[in-house]
């Protein structure tokens, strides 16, 4: 038996089907509703329900909190490329008198701007916006707890700066400009500010008893860029294709790529827990796997979006309850069962159209003092360096047109490769930022730094 290319098998369905009923059931939750992206799109959907024949599909909305923040960042880096700001830029510069102006754009992005993590009282997510007109109102007198750029504090008000400063720049309300510029170009038709039926309604569970409590309806107002957004995981589904390759009427692959990276000064129980956090997304080492997205949370609401970039699989996991099903794990899991059920099958293998000449003879064995390191030729024309055997610094190399390149990751990021040739045009060593890489260890005819001792490798007498 077959199964047509990019559907999944039945044992991987039923596997899928069974984690998100074990969530449902033991999270207690109304209703569970998933999806599975492989390959670019959808190739599941499920969901769980304790009401006989309204089961949810991938069209029902429910709210995703917090995953409006990565909406909010996708807005603020397609400033960035647009050079209308720079991720350096002191908020104040674009947005004066916040009083929190010395962060920085990034900061802001990836929490470490030393801003309190909540809205003074009452609490934000449970009372109208409009007891939050200005942004003095969210920031409070005291924005500040921490120093700026030392420590990742997660900061809702942080997010609603970012909002503001959007609408600032673009001369339009957040919702307009989200609207426009990503929600339009993606085809993400049923996300928005407010609910549009079919949405479930969000409820609290009681602890100890079977009975439910529903939840208020709040508009954040100034608090929308941190938390507003309604969507299904039909389009949250398409979200997560986005995020992972990109889309050049949006933010192109280049730019998703550095939202994935950590961005943010980890805490010691960040580092033992693998988690980290990029521009506007949540980071997590997780069964062997790096997995990027974010969690979302309001009153009778959870939500979650999981992508495993290396895997090409990701998941979207809503529930309306207040609190139950720890989605964060479910999501992980959905990407684990289909990965190692159906491993991603590698594109075949093909020779380069053309190679350089004058770069095919740096191919080869390297070495720095006595590490070996080999060099290779890579598909997009650039190289990568990295150790022999076992681990070490390694990196690919983007060529810059001159016969040097310039480092893309690890400790060469940004750092300068280039062969040095000798007078009769032969390559004496490789000079990575000032380390020298020769063909022999410490060999006595390249540029060794410190020289070369004259009487050579000799053994003990």
């Amino acid at each position: 038996m077959t199964t047509p290319q990019g559907e999944l098998l039945p044992t991987t369905r039923r596997a899928l089907t069974h984690r998100i009923a074990v969530a449902q059931a033991e999270g207690r939750t109304p209703s569970l509703v998933a999806a599975v992206v492989r390959g670019g799109r959808a190739v599941w959907h499920g969901a769980r329900t304790s009401v006989d024949g309204h089961g949810p599909d991938e069209n029902v909305q429910y709210r995703i909190g917090s995953i409006t923040k990565t909406f909010t960042a996708v807005l603020v880096l397609r400033l960035r490329d647009e050079g209308v700001l720079d991720l350096g830029d002191p908020l104040e510069k674009h947005l004066p008198g916040t009083g929190a102006g010395e962060a920085t754009i990034a900061e802001l992005l990836a929490h470490s701007g030393g801003l309190a993590a909540e809205s003074p009282a009452p609490w934000w997510e449970r009372t109208p916006g409009s007891l939050r007109p200005e942004l003095a109102d969210v920031l409070g007198k005291q924005p500040l707890l921490h120093p700026v750029g030392r420590r990742h504090h997660y900061s809702n008000p942080g997010y609603t700066l970012l909002g503001a400063l959007v609408e600032k720049l673009r001369g339009a309300s957040w919702e307009e400009v989200l609207q426009r510029e990503v929600l339009d170009p993606l085809g993400l038709r049923r996300t928005g500010t407010r609910p549009s039926a079919p949405h479930a309604g969000g409820w609290a569970v009681h602890p100890w008893a079977d009975v439910m409590l529903a939840e208020p309806v709040e508009d954040l107002g100034r608090m929308a860029p941190a938390g507003q957004l309604w969507s299904t995981t039909g389009d949250l589904a398409r979200f997560a294709v986005f995020l992972t390759l990109g889309d050049d009427q949006v933010l192109g692959a280049d730019t998703v790529r550095e939202m994935r990276a950590p961005a943010a000064p980890a805490e010691a129980a960040d580092v033992v827990d693998g988690a980290a956090y990029g521009l506007g997304l949540q980071i997590q080492h997780r069964d062997g796997r790096l997995l990027v997205g974010h969690s979302g949370s309001l009153p009778g609401f959870l939500a979650n979006l999981t992508i495993g970039v290396e895997d090409d699989v990701a998941a979207v996991v809503l529930t309306n309850c207040t609190s139950g099903p720890l989605l964060a794990g479910v999501g992980a899991d959905l990407v684990r069962i289909v990965a190692e059920a159906e491993p991603r099958i590698p594109e075949p293998w093909r020779p380069l159209r053309e190679a350089d000449s004058s770069v095919l003879e740096l191919t080869g064995q390297w070495y720095w003092g006595t590490h070996a390191f080999a060099l290779r030729l890579t598909p997009d024309g650039g190289v990568s360096l990295g150790p022999l055997s076992g681990q070490g610094r390694r990196s690919r190399f983007r060529a810059n047109g001159d016969g040097s390149w310039t480092g893309l990751e690890g400790y060469y990021a940004g750092e300068s490769l280039r062969a040095v040739r000798r007078p009769d045009g032969t390559v004496s060593h490789l000079d990575l930022g000032s380390f020298v890489f020769t063909r022999q260890p410490y060999d006595e005819g390249a540029s060794v730094p410190g020289g070369v001792d004259p009487e050579g490798w000799r053994g003990i007498g």
